[in-house]
């Protein structure tokens, strides 16, 4: 558990409930000489040796901010077990596209972790873009997921990155998944 500051933690929740985090944000690739599973910025992940990434494959973490290319990192999602996307901001959507584009174009079966401002509102539409963790440390977000309350809509239009069954009868209704 990360904490902030005025007393503010951050708790790692997954669908299936909250966990202790096996990862730590590191600054630089020093942190693998170390035990343990560490999250490095993007630029620190590209400056490793193409070896010491294929090896330390599940190891490996990276995060990207909002305005990082991901193009950098596409050739090189083989080599990771877990992309963390950053919401510094409530406004910005960034990472949402970036999620998107990990699981449908870049087949990224690793896990894919939402990071920063991760609020209430959002959390139905992270979880249909296939965001699988999540460091919660907004009070009411940590609040309704200890009562196991996730929000959301009943129905979607819309299809996502995450399949969803079919309507009985209609094939362009959905149903919300669990």
């Amino acid at each position: 558990m990360t904490e902030l500051t005025a007393g503010t933690s951050t708790r790692l929740w997954t669908p299936k409930g909250f966990r202790e985090d096996e990862w730590v944000h590191a600054d630089s690739a020093e942190a693998l000489t170390g035990n343990g599973r560490f999250i490095l910025p993007l630029q620190a992940f590209l400056d490793l040796d193409p070896e010491v990434r294929r090896s330390a494959r599940e190891r490996l973490g990276v995060a990207l901010q909002p305005g990082d290319q991901m193009e950098k990192l596409a050739d090189l999602l083989d080599q990771l077990s877990l992309v963390a996307l950053a919401f510094p901001a409530f406004s910005d959507g960034r990472s949402f596209s970036k999620a998107e584009l990990l699981r449908s174009r870049y087949h990224f079966e690793g896990a894919v972790r939402a990071t920063g401002q991760v609020l209430v509102d959002q959390l139905p539409h992270m979880l249909r873009l296939g965001f699988d963790e999540f460091e919660i440390s907004n009070p009411v977000l940590l609040k309704r997921l200890e009562e196991g309350r996730t929000g959301g809509l009943g129905l979607y239009y819309q299809p996502a990155a995450v399949a969803e069954p079919k309507g009985p009868k209609y094939a362009w209704r959905r149903v919300r998944l669990g």
